[in-house]
């Protein structure tokens, strides 16, 4: 057996020791629940060994879709522990909420259409209809559901009311934007007086992992402060942008979303289905909206704030993301692949780094602040296919394989040395490997 053979071995093992019958979670001790993305990138990756069991993957997500068309980010798994997460979230409190599962409260960036379409690949021209037919209901309903909660007025991008509806968790334009504007007093009382101290003692997180590779314990308070401000008004959507505390038009969500909207249109002109007008209206505007994010001064494209409706001005991997979105001018992707060539800001030695290294941000081994993550990895390597960008895809591709083969199936590396960081085993390493192996 030769060394890449042995790592597919341990990747295929890696699914196997996650697997939860219908899902897979994340990692077994770090993180016993479904969530919506992970199980995407997951079902991507496990189509090369069990298309069933990818599409199983698939609609137990849909199985927990809200009744307003909403899939949440996080479907909670039964447990006997102390800390009950459903007991937290109570995700009751609305009467969207899906009966027999407890779930959170909101939903996170929509890489469903992506998987539908990735294990579509693998079926016959009968099975993949029948598999588009099957799940078209729920997905149309979804990409409803995200113009019709989350563009309010109609301004073609949608808007995340909480960092963790990016999977960007402590990213610099949002934690950037809490520090300087959202936070308050009390809390930045707790900050002058390092108070925030306390709240080590109640981190599993950090008992895992080292405390310098996760968000700060201020970070876990503000964030932890903005989900239960969710969670008072019901998930209410038309209370929390009455008067919203996070409220941004997230540049990486909306790229997704985007990407998605092409892949929609696939699956409907499959199954000769016609999309709602007011929908192909609003998928058409999008793709010229994600334009109103682009800096002609520093030639970066950003998040904007809803109420405000100012760039982000951060830096971070998501300036990337249209290249994944794929609607962007030839010369504005040309631009952003020169960034990934330049070993001050994005060309370090295995890209790519979630943070330039030109950012005052950068931190190679914190979380969503730095280190490089598999997964945005394979987004912008698709993006960077389509573009044309073929030396530059295979490059970052042989780079993420190589991390891996050194250092093993982490959560997220060192963009400097490749180092393995946050949790081991984790399930969509292991199954985005199988699929850069095997693209």
């Amino acid at each position: 057996m030769t060394p890449q053979d042995e790592m597919m071995e341990r990747a295929k093992a890696v699914l196997k020791t996650n697997d939860r019958g219908r899902f897979t979670v994340p990692a077994v001790e770090k993180y016993p629940h479904q969530w919506l993305w992970d199980s995407c990138f997951i079902a991507i990756g496990l189509r090369h060994l069990d298309v069933n069991r990818a599409q199983q993957e698939i609609l137990s997500l849909f199985d927990a879709q809200w009744s307003n068309g909403m899939v949440p980010q996080m479907i909670f798994t039964p447990s006997t522990g102390i800390f009950q997460p459903h007991n937290v979230w109570q995700s009751w409190r609305s009467p969207y909420a899906p009966e027999g599962y407890s779930t959170s409260g909101i939903t996170q960036t929509p890489v469903l259409a992506e998987a539908v379409v990735q294990i579509g690949e693998k079926l016959s021209p009968t099975e993949r209809h029948n598999w588009y037919q099957q799940v078209w209901p729920p997905l149309l309903k979804y990409h409803e559901w995200l113009y019709a909660e989350r563009d309010p007025y109609k301004e073609d991008l949608v808007v995340q009311i909480h960092p963790w509806e990016t999977g960007l968790d402590n990213t610099p334009p949002w934690i950037s934007e809490w520090q300087q504007y959202l936070m308050p007093w009390w809390m930045r009382l707790i900050a002058k007086t390092r108070l925030d101290s306390l709240i080590s003692r109640s981190r599993s997180d950090t008992k895992q992992i080292p405390a310098e590779q996760r968000m700060t314990n201020l970070e876990v308070i503000g964030l932890s402060d903005a989900f239960l401000r969710l969670r008072r008004q019901n998930y209410d959507i038309q209370k929390i942008l009455h008067k919203p505390y996070f409220a941004i038009a997230d540049l990486t969500f909306n790229c997704v979303l985007i990407r998605a909207n092409q892949h929609l249109k696939t699956i409907a002109a499959a199954l000769r289905e016609k999309l709602p007008d007011e929908l192909v209206q609003s998928i058409k505007q999008t793709e010229k909206s994600l334009e109103e994010l682009w800096d002609p001064a520093s030639e970066q494209y950003y998040s904007r704030d809803f109420k405000s409706q100012k760039l982000l001005k951060e830096l971070s991997i998501a300036t990337l993301m249209p290249l994944y979105a794929g609607c962007i001018s030839k010369d504005h992707a040309n631009l952003l692949v020169k960034q990934l060539e330049n070993d001050q800001v994005f060309g370090t030695a295995f890209p790519i780094p979630t943070v330039p290294l030109n950012s005052d941000w950068f931190n190679p081994e914190c979380y969503w602040q730095g280190p490089t993550w598999v997964n945005t990895n394979w987004l912008i390597i698709d993006g960077l296919k389509r573009y044309g960008f073929k030396e530059h895809a295979a490059a970052l591709s042989e780079s993420t394989i190589e991390m891996i083969n050194t250092s093993g199936f982490y959560e997220y590396f060192n963009p400097k040395n490749g180092k393995g960081l946050g949790i081991d085993n984790f399930a969509w390493t292991a199954a985005l490997y199988l699929d850069l192996i095997n693209s």
